[in-house]
């Protein structure tokens, strides 16, 4: 069976840096920091006091009042960045297309904010003060649930669960629906809202969150004076579609989807593979699935979380696919300017990959100060840099051992 191309057509976004695809971009280009201090649980109850907060959301700009209110938070951002990809992508969706439009949108922990809230109403008050839309607000699924019943889309609809892999996990799943045939349009990519009390205290138990009080320095991957990631939130959407299908109505292309690779480490709850072997495993998958050397690729978007092993592993991983071109290979982490959205981070970062080769530009890793040498190879550290990227990579890295990695090229 011949593989059908796919192409990327449309964006949608809220992030720490901005509640757009443009603002944020614009900002990660500038190198700003979107990480400030902790407000959305009391930071005097934690080690930390900062985080990669959205901030003025306001999800009745997208939905109505009464529906929002059905939604977890991290729903909210997926449905928003969905109808901005949507129209991004000029895409209408009606009775006759409907069933060859599909969503598939990654989340890794779902509605934690909507879990402690009625778990305390049940606590003080009992059951019956449970809402009944507890369970659909809080379930992982819910993102693509809502954004299907928004946009009418009643193709494939799925949520991929690979904790910090989710967004990434999802897009690449998504793409290979499209390739198979079982749909023509899929809205796919990742959201989270995982600042709650008891998110932010399970992530500060086990040691892996920064304690740098300092909002514009706290994330800094690749750095030798990394202390850990930074929590953050938000939504990255991607409108993917088949090359026939975007022809067929003229749609604008960014760019095109061509490879993905998914793995697991078997190996550790938390801590990634020794030597980064399945993440390794997991790049070189997805370029042997985009039929290309690893010398043809220009640019890597990293996990790059600002933790100890996940940034040197990830070196030794890109090392062991790209051999000499590793130290020609441009390498960035946008969580230095965005923290880490866990299952939200592969939508935002595929997005960022996009527009490295739509716009010729690769953001920077901010903070970059002290090199390690255990983390040799270029990060395009501090200042964007001008570039002609022809094929460039996004990495995602989950607790459990999930590694997934997706390959995109310009379009012609």
């Amino acid at each position: 069976m011949e593989k059908r191309r796919v192409v990327v057509t449309g964006l949608g976004a809220v992030t720490p840096l901005g509640n757009d695809v443009e603002t944020t971009w614009s900002q990660a280009v500038a190198g700003v920091s979107g990480i400030g201090a902790l407000t959305r649980v009391p930071a005097e109850n934690f080690p930390i006091s900062v985080s990669g907060e959205v901030k003025d959301f306001e999800p009745t700009d997208f939905v109505d009042r009464k529906d929002a209110r059905k939604m977890d938070r991290f729903t909210q951002f997926a449905v928003a960045s969905s109808l901005m990809a949507v129209k991004d992508a000029d895409l209408k969706i009606t009775e006759e297309n409907a069933e060859r439009v599909g969503v598939w949108i990654g989340s890794g922990i779902g509605g934690m904010e909507t879990y402690e809230q009625q778990f305390h109403n049940f606590i003080e008050k009992g059951y019956r003060r449970v809402s009944p839309f507890f369970v659909p607000m809080m379930i992982p699924d819910m993102a693509s649930g809502q954004v299907s019943i928004t946009l009418g889309a009643k193709g494939v609809n799925s949520c991929s669960v690979t904790a910090c892999a989710s967004g990434t996990n999802s897009i690449g799943d998504a793409f290979k629906v499209i390739q198979r045939g079982d749909a023509d349009v899929m809205i796919t990519g990742g959201t989270e809202a995982p600042i709650t009390n008891m998110a932010v205290a399970g992530f500060c138990a086990a040691k892996a969150v920064s304690t740098n009080s300092d909002p514009k320095t706290a994330s800094r991957p690749f750095d030798k004076n990394r202390d850990g990631f930074v929590m953050g939130e938000g939504a990255g959407i991607l409108v993917l579609e088949s090359l026939e299908s975007a022809e067929k109505r003229g749609a604008k292309i960014y760019a095109e989807i061509i490879g993905y690779g998914s793995t697991g480490d078997a190996y550790h709850l938390t801590q990634p593979a020794a030597e980064g072997e399945g993440a390794a495993r997991a790049m070189k998958m997805a370029i042997d699935d985009a039929g290309l050397n690893p010398s043809d690729v220009d640019y890597l978007n990293a996990h790059g979380t600002s933790t100890f092993y996940n940034d040197r592993y990830e070196t030794l991983a890109a090392k062991s696919v790209f051999g000499e071109h590793a130290y020609k290979l441009a390498i960035s982490s946008t969580k230095s300017m965005t923290g880490h959205l866990l299952g939200a981070a592969g939508g935002v970062e595929a997005i960022f990959t996009i527009k490295a080769i739509k716009e010729g530009l690769i953001p920077p890793t901010i903070n970059y100060e002290t090199p390690d040498e255990d983390c040799d190879l270029d990060y395009v550290p501090n200042e964007a840099r001008k570039s002609n990227v022809k094929v460039a990579m996004s990495n995602s890295l989950g607790f459990g051992g999930h590694n997934a990695t997706i390959v995109f090229k310009a379009f012609d």
